[in-house]
């Protein structure tokens, strides 16, 4: 270490420096001579000749800080010390608002740096609060240290001096909430007034909220604590304290309690009918437990119990009757007796009756046996036939002989029966047993009631038993029941189902889900247009990529990143619906021309360094377009940006137009995307956003931007919540440019209110040689279920005919209303009464029936020199599909940057960027922007989206200006 000397108070004077100047002097000139006295002695000596020119000292550099003073905090009374040190310096000193500080407030320290060999000063200075306090204006208390050397002065940055406090109330406290599980929780907190700013910090019952620790909490720029998804676990007293280095201050307690609503469980099956006949119930059970209700959260609505009534018909068993009186004794020795199996029969399954029905006895004490045998063959004979002729009927059934054959075999075995009958002696009855296999000399016998018609002819009318005569088991033995299922009528009554005809308004209008006026237009060659104005047949859109550079041909159709399918689907691209172009990290805009969709990629979101070749194409195909229930529609074309997979830092804008009229809440907005298996998926409902949905969607009066991360395929789908809501439809009719025959079609086409459908139309119909008959208007289509009429009026009868048949046509709500077929379209066919007429004039009326309508006055002539439809109609700007780096946007870079510094900061009075969001009503989910490294940033490029391209820039100025933040305002066109 060099010498050091302290002093209080230092300062060399003049006199002392021009001595030490005057001994420097002599000493080196003493030195000078002694040199140059050896020089000539070596001269002399023959070692070498003497200089031209001496050397001398370096001049002495500027002086620079080596420490230089820091801001500071006055805390309560205690002064603060301001200290710096330089080299090489002579004097150094203090100077505070412009003044300097008197000599004796200095405290300074000299040494020499033994290395360099140079003077280091050190100086300090005390500042005290009734310093800072004396001070009168709009700047801070500041010092600023200023050192001298022999070369000059050299200042030290201003280190800024302020009295610190923090007040005690907070300017905005966390509020308590109740919240069902999963939902989104915003607790807000502006902490108090201080210099410096306060620090914030969340508690959670006492203990601190890390957000890296638990994703599931995000504490914003501003302070506000958000918790993404409520769990159970996040019931707590949640407390904002801010603090600086003078106090502490605690906010109330908010506390947020996650209740969970109770849901119910499946049902339970069914139970069986409490009685078993007559009247009953039966019933099932479900129980609130999926889940149970929490933290008080509502219980299950409805029963807990359902009964239905049950009424199970009784069995009711047969009952035998009366036994009838005793015949009279015949010839044959025996008479008879019968009874009947009720009332009541047996039914709904009741036992049927046990026992014989008919009891034989004979009345001669057993004299007359002999023709016992005989009758127990003839019965044997005749079931014997019934079951032959069944078993040949079987036999038949699937034999393939023809039916003569059947009827010779069935005719002889009724011949074998009749012969056998006609030997037997007919006489009376014997006694015989109930079983034929089994006889006995009981004097009581039955007869089985199933084969009556068997023997009725031998015997007296029997009446039926319930009892079987044999087991069913073996093929002789009849079987147990007769093939007595009725016969199956359905396919007879299919046989008789016949058209089903509309019974009202049959005569007035076409059904035109069946007529041809719905058919498709004819199947042309048709042609479609570039950006360049060239025509492109539709068989050679395949060759567009090969007139790409072969940069861009890598990059969109063979890069890694894009799948197959993807690469399928930009070379078949038509021209007209696609942009392309490179971007880096200065970003740029894709724009469909007169298309209403565009991608705007902004300056950052392309990491630096990397190129991008990127696409935005509109899909036109119907294949392309999600499927939708019955309530639903389809709001916007289908739109694809890419590549897909590239890494963005930034989102990116996608800007579509859509067909909803959204100034009422009668609408349920979804975002699909498609992935890449062609599946589509729910993204987002548009007013739901959360932490965890990975986009923002901004609805305007006619276009959706929607801000993503993640290129894509997308669409808009509407669900409807009541009959009022209402979707945008554009009616367009044509005729054709020239009319050589005595026919004329008006087409009418019923679209989706957005440019591309539009542009659509108006390219095909280019290509069939059609014109616009007048200008496209506007329909507003509710949901009423109610069909779109379309009909002709004031047609000039004495030239005209019209060829329908009815009054007018009618398109189905459903196919208006799904939005799933583009170019929904029908056809008035006009016949001229002569071919001199080249006039038409007419009327021509489009409304919903009960509701909204448009009338098209059509004045046409069928002359040839009639130019065709020019699509300038829809906006010409442009051929124009690439911007790339700051030439895209309205802002320029520079001002933006300031915008952004200036605003993203939170500011006490509250106007920043969440105000810029308010003023440009942009605000509807601040947290959005709140989570983005650069709030304002976002919200600039959703208003260069939403502007493009004819941005106000002094409107934007204007806003600035109502904020009251006019350092922001400078000149903004350019």
């Amino acid at each position: 270490m060099g010498k050091s000397v302290k002093t209080a108070k230092s300062n060399i004077g003049d006199a002392g420096f021009v001595s030490q100047m005057t001994f420097v002097s002599v000493v080196l000139l003493t030195i000078l001579v002694n040199s140059g006295v050896a020089q000539v002695e070596d001269d002399y000596m023959g070692l070498g000749e003497l200089p031209e020119t001496f050397p001398s000292d370096p001049p002495e550099p500027l002086p620079h800080f080596l420490v230089e003073p820091e801001e500071a905090y006055i805390v309560k009374n205690k002064p603060v010390n301001l200290y710096c040190k330089a080299t090489p310096a002579t004097q150094i000193y203090f100077k505070c608002n412009s003044e300097w500080v008197h000599q004796k407030e200095h405290t300074v320290e000299e040494r020499v740096d033994e290395t360099s060999g140079l003077v280091v000063r050190e100086a300090s200075i005390e500042i005290t609060r009734q310093q800072v306090e004396e001070l009168f204006g709009l700047e801070d208390f500041w010092c600023q240290c200023v050192a001298w050397s022999s070369a000059g002065t050299t200042k030290s940055r201003k280190a800024h001096v302020r009295i610190a406090y923090l007040r005690k109330t907070f300017e905005q406290e966390p509020l308590g909430k109740e919240v069902s599980l999963e939902q989104e929780v915003l607790l807000q907190c502006r902490p108090p007034e201080g210099i410096p700013a306060a620090e914030v910090e969340w508690l959670k019952n006492e203990e601190v909220i890390d957000p890296a620790d638990d994703r599931n909490f995000y504490i914003t720029i501003d302070h506000n604590l958000i918790i993404k998804q409520a769990r159970l676990s996040d019931t707590a007293n949640y407390t904002c304290v801010a603090k600086n280095i003078v106090a502490k201050r605690r906010s109330t307690t908010a506390t947020v309690i996650v209740y969970v609503n109770g849901g119910w469980s499946t049902w339970t099956e069914w139970s069986v009918c409490n009685t078993r006949c007559g009247r009953g119930f039966q019933k099932r059970m479900r129980s609130c437990t999926n889940p149970a209700p929490l933290n008080g959260g509502a219980i299950c609505e409805g029963q807990a119990i359902q009964k239905l009534a049950c009424n199970p018909l009784c069995p009711v068993d047969g009952v035998w009757t009366e036994w009838s009186k005793w015949s009279t004794c015949g010839t044959e020795c025996t008479h008879w007796r019968r009874r009947e199996c009720g009332p009541p029969a047996p039914k709904n399954g009741g036992k049927d009756c046990e026992g014989s029905v008919l009891q034989s006895k004979n009345c001669t004490d057993g004299l007359c046996m002999q023709i016992a045998y005989n009758l127990a063959h003839l019965t044997t004979v005749a079931w014997m036939n019934e079951n032959l002729h069944r078993q040949s009927l079987l036999f038949f059934s699937s034999s393939p002989l023809p039916h003569l054959t059947l009827s010779i075999f069935v005719s002889l075995c009724l011949f074998h029966s009749v012969v056998q009958y006609a030997f037997l002696p007919i006489t009376s009855p014997p006694v015989i047993s109930s079983s034929p296999l089994h006889s006995t000399s009981s004097s009581s016998h039955s007869f089985p009631h199933r084969y009556h018609s068997a023997v009725q002819y031998v015997f007296l009318p029997v009446t039926l038993s319930s009892n079987n005569l044999l087991s069913s088991s073996s093929p002789l033995v009849p079987p147990a029941d007769l093939l007595t299922a009725p016969p199956d009528l359905t396919s007879a009554a299919a046989m008789y189902r016949g058209p089903v005809y509309a019974l009202q308004d049959v005569a007035d209008k076409i059904p035109m889900t069946n007529s041809p006026l719905l058919d498709p237009l004819p199947n042309l060659k048709i042609k479609v247009y570039n950006s360049s104005g060239l025509v492109t047949p539709q068989e050679e859109l395949s060759d567009f990529s090969s007139k790409l550079s072969p940069k861009l041909q890598h990059a969109l159709l063979d890069g890694d990143t894009m799948s197959r399918r993807t690469q399928s689907l930009v070379r078949s691209r038509d021209p007209s619906c696609t942009a392309f172009g490179s971007f880096n990290a200065m970003g740029g805009h894709l724009i469909v021309p007169n298309s209403g969709v565009s991608l705007l990629v902004p300056a950052g979101a392309i990491p630096q360094g990397r190129v991008y070749e990127m696409f935005v194409t509109v899909h036109r195909k119907d294949s392309m377009r999600p499927g939708v229930d019955d309530s639903q529609t389809v709001l916007s074309p289908v739109v694809s940006c890419g590549p897909p997979g590239a890494l963005l830092t930034r989102p990116v804008i996608i800007t579509m137009h859509h067909c909803a009229k959204t100034d009422q809440d009668d609408w349920l907005i979804q975002l699909r995307s498609q992935s890449q298996q062609a599946h589509w998926e729910d993204v987002v409902v548009v007013g739901e956003e959360n932490f965890t949905t990975p986009c923002y969607i901004q609805m305007d009066e006619e276009a959706c931007h929607i801000l993503t991360e993640t290129l894509g395929t997308y669409c808009l789908v509407g669900q409807s919540i009541s009959s009022a809501t209402t979707k945008r439809l554009k009616l367009a009719i044509f005729g054709p440019l020239t009319c050589t025959a005595l026919e004329y079609n008006i087409r009418v086409y019923c679209l989706d209110d957005t440019q591309d459908a539009l542009k659509e139309v108006l390219q095909m119909e280019k290509q069939m040689g059609g014109k616009l008959l007048d200008e496209p208007k506007t329909l507003n289509f509710k949901d009423s279920t109610h069909n779109l009429r379309l009909s002709l009026h004031d047609v000039p009868h004495n030239q005209w005919k019209s060829k329908l048949l009815a009054k007018y046509q009618e398109l189905p709500f459903q196919q208006v209303w799904s939005g799933s077929q583009r170019n929904l379209h029908c056809t008035f066919t006009l016949e001229r009464l002569s071919s001199c007429t080249v006039e038409l004039a007419c009327k021509l009326c489009v409304r919903q029936v009960e509701g909204e309508g448009q009338i098209f006055q059509l004045n046409t002539t069928l002359s040839e020199d009639t130019q065709s439809i020019d699509t300038s109609l829809l906006d010409p700007a442009s051929n124009i599909t690439t911007l790339v780096g700051p030439n895209a946007f309205r802002i320029p870079l520079s001002i933006r940057q300031k915008l952004c510094g200036s605003l993203d900061a939170p500011q006490t009075r509250g106007n920043d960027w969440r105000m810029l969001a308010h003023k440009l009503n942009l605000d509807r989910y601040l947290n959005y922007f709140a989570t983005k490294s650069s709030p304002t940033g976002v919200i600039l490029d959703l208003w260069e989206a939403q502007h493009f391209p004819d941005g106000n820039l002094n409107r934007l100025a204007a806003v600035l200006e109502e904020m009251g933040r006019h350092e922001n305002i400078v000149p903004m066109e350019h």
